[in-house]
């Protein structure tokens, strides 16, 4: 049974958020083993999503795994990174999400 394009979405855009922090420990893909899983994620976060806009309209799809990537980068680059966690990151964040619930229901 193949897997819904949501969950591949969902799972491409998780892909998404590791693959953008493998950005920031490859140190500009000067470390081998942060730049190897970064690419990987990449490739593998492109591929869920192409499979997953077989089905689904692209400007969703494509809105939805985006938001997924800006969503969690942006909350573990506070997390981890000690990024500046201003009301105005915040607000910005709860933007993403509703924009994402909207984009879903449409």
């Amino acid at each position: 049974m193949p897997a819904s394009p949501w969950v591949l979405v969902l799972i491409a855009g998780l892909l998404e958020v590791g693959w953008a922090l493998g950005l920031k420990w490859s140190d500009g893909f000067t470390k081998a083993l942060p730049t190897t899983l970064t690419i990987i994620g990449a490739l593998a976060s492109f591929f869920l999503l192409a499979q997953a806009m077989k089905s689904l309209p692209v400007g969703t799809a494509y809105a939805v795994w985006t938001g997924i990537g800006a969503l969690g980068t942006a909350t573990l680059g506070m997390a981890l990174f000690g990024e500046p966690a201003t009301l105005m990151r915040i607000a910005g964040v709860a933007l993403i999400v509703s924009g994402i619930i909207a984009l879903k229901l449409a």
